[in-house]
């Protein structure tokens, strides 16, 4: 804010700006606003800090956010700061580290979970979707260490590509004591750069399933997936 009576709003950084996945993160968020107010909200991997914004918008009593670019961090400061939440906070950070012994009622995560390396696709930095040869390096980790994160009774919303493996990440879930479901299933299209990248046993595998060609479109199904801490 400016003056108190004016709201000036930086421009938009192209490297983050928002994709399906967080498109379809916020409408699951925006589908359930009472599951979102006065609660205490954590997001890894925030980019932007849109989505810490729509949740903000929403009543969550705090946000916080973590990000391992110091780009994203400013960006979300900015953002939140411009929109008039003062009640976020920022973190530049490895996933869990900065929040040590921290939980909240409710953690947020567009981690990157496609198959395929770090390398730059279409402007956005070479972390940016890419979850390893199986898409499963941050997947695995998020959820593995997420019950000791969340409050009882907690929950957690994530976006995942279901050529990585829907049925494995829910295994990892409940051998962790937490509850899996899916919230929501749509269909993103994936860039011909992206496509050609990702493990070809996996594209293989996934064609006709999980991936859609038509022509030179092809489409894959993500899943906005919720995983809760027992009460």
């Amino acid at each position: 804010m400016n003056d108190g009576s004016e709201m000036v709003l930086r421009g938009p950084i192209k490297a983050l700006r928002p994709s399906e996945y967080t498109s379809a993160l916020i409408q699951a968020l925006r589908d359930e606003p009472d599951r979102v107010r006065g609660r205490n909200v954590l997001e890894i991997g925030s980019g932007s800090g849109v989505v810490l914004a729509v949740l903000g918008s929403l009543g969550a009593a705090s946000v916080c956010g973590i990000d391992i670019e110091q780009e994203a961090i400013e960006a979300g400061i900015n953002l939140l700061a411009d929109l008039g939440h003062d009640n976020a906070e920022f973190h530049l950070g490895d996933m869990w580290l900065p929040v040590a012994g921290r939980r909240f009622d409710l953690i947020v995560a567009n981690l990157p979970n496609s198959p395929h390396p770090q390398v730059p696709i279409s402007g956005r930095p070479p972390n940016w979707s890419a979850g390893g040869y199986d898409g499963r390096l941050l997947v695995d980790a998020f959820i593995a260490a997420l019950r000791t994160h969340l409050v009882p009774g907690g929950r957690a919303l994530m976006t995942h590509n279901s050529y990585i493996g829907l049925d494995q990440s829910r295994e990892a879930a409940h051998a962790n004591g937490l509850s899996f479901d899916v919230r929501l299933s749509i269909l993103v299209y994936v860039p011909e750069e992206k496509l050609a990248l990702m493990t070809p046993s996996i594209v293989q595998a996934a064609k006709g399933q999980s991936l859609h060609s038509f022509g030179p479109y092809t489409f894959g199904e993500i899943h906005i997936v919720e995983l809760g801490a027992p009460a």
